[in-house]
């Protein structure tokens, strides 16, 4: 019978990159989990827009808004940038039960996604390239919206 030392011996090591997605993943999910997510640099005009948005926002938002945001940020990474326009030109976030109203949420959810997993393929000089960018997404949501069934 082997030990858990033998065990671990013998599993297979794991690449870098990957090793940086799933921590990167972690990392990004505990930020979307708090309400307001903290943003790190935004310009005055946006500052007030975002401060306007969490004053009508004060708790975190529907599942099903972070859900549209994960839809459209995977199209965004994929740049399947038809998806987008058909989503936003068809209000498809209706389709989801939401309305008019919640779409500067989505919008907002949906570029902060991108950007910090931008940052992330600009910070690995493109090492951590779009495909593993859109793994990281897929490690999010999974966890993201488990955690928000379970609570």
């Amino acid at each position: 019978m082997r030990n858990k030392w033998e065990r671990l011996l013998e599993q297979k090591p794991i690449a870098i990159v990957d090793h940086l997605v799933g921590e990167a993943a972690k990392l990004f999910g505990e930020e979307l989990r708090q309400w307001p997510p903290a943003i790190d640099e935004f310009d005055a005009q946006t500052g007030q827009a975002l401060a306007e948005l969490v004053r009508q926002h004060p708790t975190r938002p529907d599942a099903r808004l972070y859900g549209e945001a994960f839809r459209l940020t995977r199209w965004d990474l994929s740049r399947d940038f038809d998806a987008v326009d058909d989503y936003w030109r068809n209000s498809r976030h209706l389709e989801a039960g939401l309305t008019m109203a919640d779409k500067p949420m989505i919008l907002f959810l949906t570029r902060f996604l991108c950007e910090q997993l931008l940052g992330l393929l600009e910070a690995t000089q493109g090492r951590v390239n779009r495909p593993r960018l859109l793994e990281a997404l897929a490690l999010i949501e999974r966890d993201f919206l488990a955690r928000a069934r379970l609570a």
